[in-house]
């Protein structure tokens, strides 16, 4: 007999969320773009630091919430929502509410994904032969010094990176903490950036969002990226030295 407690899922239920997160994306993108731009922020910042300075708990809870909704649902202007932290509430604590607001975003795609595709998946990488196996073994094995690398480089994109370790097994809380300390210089360089808007308005400029790129930084991001890559380096050789 067939065991009743456990219905069939759905597969149309399982990949509900994501394919939610898609239109929310493409829609957001049509009709949004040009309400979360650099541009809007200039505009209203008046109104925003007033209604800051008369409801600071209030801004902080809407504050998070809308970020995180873009975050979730891929929305274009989260360069821009990180700058209104820290236009809004300074470097130290608008890095923190920065920080919080994607990692709770980055989880809800990563558990969308892993919802819809990811368990399926897993299993068919875990029970293939040959390279693919070869690949899904080594990065099993090096799964905190991926997910820091895919975090830190600034390269790879943070949709890309929410969704790649849903597909490969990673548990929750490495997922979540890996996300929230890989996100911390990015996050501490365009927050400090936002908190410098003030003088950027008054002179009538835009701010310099390539500054990551700049040697005093990007030169100590790269050096936490090769730290990341070590144990993967260190792993690669002693599974040459056991051949």
């Amino acid at each position: 007999m067939t065991d009743m407690t456990e219905a069939p899922t759905n597969p149309i239920l399982k990949k509900l969320p994501l394919i939610i997160i898609g239109v929310v994306a493409v829609l957001g993108a049509f009709f949004l773009r040009d309400y979360l731009t650099f541009e809007a922020l200039a505009e209203n910042r008046e109104s925003l630091l007033g209604f800051r300075d008369n409801n600071y708990l209030l801004t902080v809870v809407v504050f998070i919430a809308a970020y995180v909704v873009i975050v979730a649902f891929s929305l274009p202007g989260a360069t821009i929502a990180t700058l209104t932290g820290g236009f809004l509430f300074a470097t130290f604590p608008g890095a923190l509410f920065n920080m919080t607001a994607a990692t709770i975003g980055a989880t809800a795609i990563f558990l969308a994904a892993r919802w819809g595709f990811g368990e399926s998946l897993g299993k068919k990488l875990e029970s293939s032969e040959g390279a693919v196996k070869k690949i899904k073994d080594g990065i099993d094995e090096n799964q905190w010094s991926m997910l820091f690398l895919i975090r830190l480089v600034p390269a790879v994109p943070f949709f890309l990176a929410n969704l790649i370790p849903s597909f490969l097994e990673v548990p929750l809380h490495r997922f979540v903490i890996s996300t929230f300390l890989g996100i911390i210089p990015g996050s501490v360089v365009y927050t400090s950036v936002g908190a410098g808007l003030g003088e950027v308005f008054a002179r009538g400029e835009t701010p310099n969002l390539g500054i990551i790129f700049e040697p005093q930084i990007i030169f100590p991001i790269i050096g936490l990226c090769v730290l990341a890559a070590l144990p993967i380096a260190i792993n690669a050789l002693r599974g040459k030295k056991g051949l």
